[in-house]
């Protein structure tokens, strides 16, 4: 090895970049957030305009919050710890700026688009295909120059913050891939690859896991990087880490299902999913504590170092929403609480309580580092975590007293379990709206605090001089040796993967097989578990030195990463996409939307009104007196994309078709309050002056018959005459009971969309072969 020493000088300019574009979309997100949280008590705050309606902007809030918020923080927090873990510059500046502005540009197609209505309409994908693209495009980009970083690093082993962020990079990249597959019918809509239950399952698949290697295994590798810095300390437990992270990325990817509980989902994938959130407590609280240990012997400096006190709070809301977590996947928990204002409030618990708070507590700790200034006022800093703290309490108070308020009433019944107690949806409503104006004030008093971090900020930079970070290194340091080098041979034949792969074959055995093959599953796999532990006791010197060969490896630790997190994706994802077929349903197939139906669908997703209403009915006994019969696998088999909701603020919708005549839709549809006294729901005007898009419904038809929905081969002319006859009948039915509409407009095509759900054919229901 050379002993001449080179010095290097970091790149922290994009870090720079990426904090403040943090900063400013953080204001951005939770203004949005103020406001539709403001328009569920103050229906007129949606000032009567499609693009300020709470169906358009609640995704506008909810991707603001995590890819530009949260995405911008995560960003900075990798760049800036990993050149500092790897003693290397980051691999091309070029790279890094091309990531930096193409992810703003994202930002700003999703602030435009979603507000005028082009949506995927899924809950944190419903960016449009182009964006799409972009999104992977530049996450490429940030891949490359990760690993391309990682390739000329000087410190040999991966530090445990490196560890996180290569599983959210291949993490990521899978779950945003698979479940944004569709096929374009414009160039601003789409159809999702998958439908009904399948696509339940892909969505919700992608849709915890995005809050799992988005939203928390990055922001887990920025705590084991700041944390320890920020308190002098060193992680209080290096096994634990190395615990944590496997059993974390393993155990993870496979408790999706807990979202679609008592649905139409098959039942071993609800048990799956049940079973799997409940052991995520032991790695999650595994992490939190050796997070909060790590402050051992620095507790003191908490009363006036606001970075550890927002540090130090941060991961103890993660401990608590990983508690929460899998409380809520139980079954009857969550018959109680899904659909209701709990999930809002442990989501916000996450959001704002660990990312936010981890957000905070980082940039507070750079901007001196950045700028080479101290901070301007500490005691602003200080008052801006109580503010927080204070805001997330009564949020996150409100909406669990709200949730558990709204699943009671709900749920309840009289008469021996045979009459609701409170058959009128609204009375729900009206009773929880002091909580939800509770929660405008505690959402507000966050927002006043994020406003004393930019006006910290701007006072700290103000005439202050970048600089960036220098390190003196060895020059030629940084390649394993060739004892080190791990082959992909040497990656899998040995006793810590052997045995983590024999266990998780013999456990699928055990779940998921007949009676012989889940009783030699279960024996297989204690025996393995005695096995390793055996090994582990007698040779554990020689596991050691594996992983810390592995560490000086990063392919090998990538692929086998990546094989950890791909594992549950598959069991789960593979079987669905075999047995999704019309053929295999259980007594009720849905009939196709006609075309007049297909263009009201796309209108129902365009508005967002799967933000607060489902279309599932589930197997309760409550669901069913208050909606109807339970709704079945088949009945949403063709719906691109499916609309089962994960929120309640009105009622469900999987029945309501033929539940009332046409002008009831047509009125509640131009006033709510008209029909429904003490509705929250905006006014949608513009549905009754706005014509259709017929013409783009033979493209869409077209691409619909590609993705298996048996719709004949009809011609321009006929789908044009298909939609005239239909729109004519309502429109004429609108007609003699006083409501006059021309037929070409949108609230018709939506109209006979509504009556049009909850119809189905009865067919002999799918009987599996015995075995």
């Amino acid at each position: 090895m050379s002993d001449q020493k080179i010095t290097i000088e970091f790149n922290d300019k994009v870090v720079r970049q990426f904090l403040l574009a943090s900063v400013i979309w953080g204001a951005v997100g939770m203004l949005v957030g103020a406001l539709i949280a403001s328009q569920l008590n103050y229906w007129r705050l949606n000032f009567n305009l499609p693009w300020l309606t709470f169906g358009r902007l609640r995704p506008l809030h909810t991707n603001a919050a995590i890819f530009a918020f949260v995405g911008n923080m995560m960003f900075a927090g990798i760049y800036y710890s990993t050149q500092r873990l790897v003693k290397a510059r980051l691999a091309s500046d070029f790279l890094s700026a091309l990531h930096f502005w193409g992810w703003q540009l994202i930002i700003v197609a999703a602030a435009i688009t979603l507000p005028l209505g082009f949506s995927r309409g899924k809950e944190y994908a419903e960016l449009i295909w182009p964006i799409d693209i972009a999104v992977a495009l530049i996450w490429v980009v940030f891949a490359v120059n990760f690993f391309w970083t990682l390739a000329r690093r000087r410190e040999p082993s991966l530090y445990v913050a490196i560890w996180f962020y290569i599983a959210t990079i291949v993490t990521i990249a899978i779950l945003y891939i698979v479940n944004h597959l569709s096929v374009p019918t414009s160039a601003v809509h789409s159809y999702t690859l998958f439908g009904g239950v399948q696509d339940a399952l892909v969505q919700w698949w992608y849709g915890h896991n995005a809050v799992a290697f988005f939203l928390t295994t990055p922001i887990l590798g920025i705590m084991y990087y700041f944390l320890p810095k920020a308190a002098e300390r060193p992680v209080y437990s290096y096994r634990l880490s190395v615990i944590h992270f496997w059993s974390l990325v393993f155990v993870y990817i496979w408790a999706g299902p807990h979202h679609l509980l008592n649905t139409a989902l098959p039942g071993w994938m609800q048990t799956l999913g049940m079973t799997f959130s409940l052991m995520l407590w032991a790695p999650s609280w595994g992490g939190m504590l050796n997070g909060l240990l790590t402050l051992r012997g620095a507790w003191d400096k908490l009363r006036t170092d606001p970075v550890l006190k927002f540090f130090a709070a941060g991961v103890t809301f993660y401990g608590m929403c990983t508690f929460e977590g899998p409380l809520l996947s139980i079954k009857a928990v969550n018959a109680l609480a899904h659909y209701t204002d709990w999930i809002i409030g442990h989501v916000h618990g996450g959001t704002l309580g660990w990312n936010g708070f981890m957000a905070a507590g980082m940039i507070y700790w750079l901007i001196p580092r950045l700028w080479n200034k101290p901070l301007h006022s500490v005691s602003l800093a200080n008052i801006h975590f109580w503010l927080g703290t204070v805001g997330i309490l009564l949020y996150v108070g409100a909406m669990w007293t709200s949730g558990i308020t709204q699943g009671v009433m709900l749920n309840a019944t009289t008469e021996g379990g045979t009459i609701l107690a409170y058959p009128n949806f609204l009375d729900t409503l009206n009773t929880i709206r002091p909580m939800m104006l509770m929660r405008v004030i505690g959402g507000g008093l966050y927002l006043i605090g994020w406003f004393l971090l930019i006006y910290n900020l701007w006072k700290t930079v103000a005439g202050a001089q970048p600089v960036n970070g220098t390190i003196e290194v060895f020059e030629d340091v940084g390649e394993p040796v060739a004892d080190e080098k791990m082959t992909l041979v040497g990656t899998f034949l040995n006793p810590p993967v052997a045995f983590s792969i024999l266990g998780v074959g013999f456990s699928c055995a055990w779940m998921f097989g007949g009676d012989f093959m889940s009783i030699a599953g279960l024996i297989g796999l204690m025996l393995c578990v005695v096995l390793a532990y055996a090994h582990f006791e007698s040779r554990g010197k020689s596991w050691a030195a594996w992983y810390d060969r592995l560490l000086v490896n990063a392919l090998p630790f990538t692929i086998l990463t990546v094989l950890a997190v791909a594992a549950g994706g598959l069991i789960q994802i593979i079987p669905s996409v075999i047995s999704h077929r019309a053929a295999n349903v259980e007594d009720r197939l849905q009939i196709p939307y006609t075309p007049l139906e297909l263009a009201g669908r796309d209108l129902y997703v365009s508005e967002g009104c799967y933000n607060c209403h489902s279309q599932m009915i589930r197997t309760l006994v409550p669901d069913v007196l208050r909606y109807g019969d339970y709704s079945r696998l088949g009945e949403s088999i063709y719906d691109h994309p499916f609309q089962w909701g994960s929120k309640r603020t009105g009622p469900d919708l999987a029945r309501v078709g033929g539940k009332y005549p046409n002008i009831w839709h047509l009125r509640h549809m131009e006033n709510p309050r008209s029909i429904s006294v003490g509705s929250n729901m905006p006014n949608y005007p513009w549905l009754l002056t706005t014509p259709t898009d017929v013409a783009a419904l033979p493209v869409k038809i077209s691409v619909q018959r590609t993705l298996g929905v048996p719709y004949p081969a009809w011609t321009d002319a006929q789908i044009a005459a298909n939609v005239d006859t239909q729109a004519k009948g309502i429109s004429d039915d609108l007609r003699a009971a006083g409501g006059y509409v021309a037929r070409d407009k949108q609230v018709i095509a939506l109209i006979a969309y509504l009556q049009k759900l909850g119809k189905y054919e009865t067919v002999a229901p799918f009987k599996a072969v015995p075995r």
